[in-house]
């Protein structure tokens, strides 16, 4: 018997096995397999355990933070570029303050735009001092 007249009887049977089985069954067994309670292929479950605080985090998104926690810690940025007369760069900043490197955009971002902090010079070379 050639291979495809050989592999076309295996599935027709295949089939007809699979479709005798079905008609077998009650329909509690149906929805009890089909609704099991079990996730199909997707994203999996995310952990109903959080982190115990937002620093605990290593990867992804930072907790959404409010205006206030946002102008503690410039106000705790501006305290601190206030003792040094030609001003610290972002990552020593963020290095003096025990800061994540993802915290430090908006914050500087804010002391620019409140005009409590000035910047001097472009990219990773610049150096922000207080008005």
């Amino acid at each position: 018997m050639p291979l495809r007249s050989n592999l076309q009887a295996l599935a027709a049977s295949f089939a007809s096995s699979v479709l005798d089985a079905i008609r077998g069954a009650s329909l509690e067994e149906l929805l009890g397999e089909a609704g099991g309670g079990r996730r199909g292929p997707g994203r999996p479950r995310k952990s109903s355990v959080a982190p115990a605080t937002p620093r605990a985090r290593k990867a992804g998104r930072l907790a959404r933070r409010s205006p206030e926690q946002i102008a503690k810690a410039l106000d705790r940025v501006i305290a601190l570029v206030k003792t040094k007369k030609d001003g610290l760069r972002a990552e020593q900043i963020r290095a003096a303050l025990k800061m994540q490197s993802k915290e430090m955009p908006r914050v500087l971002q804010e002391g620019l735009a409140k005009k409590k902090l000035k910047s001097k010079g472009r990219k990773r070379a610049t150096v922000y001092s207080a008005t």
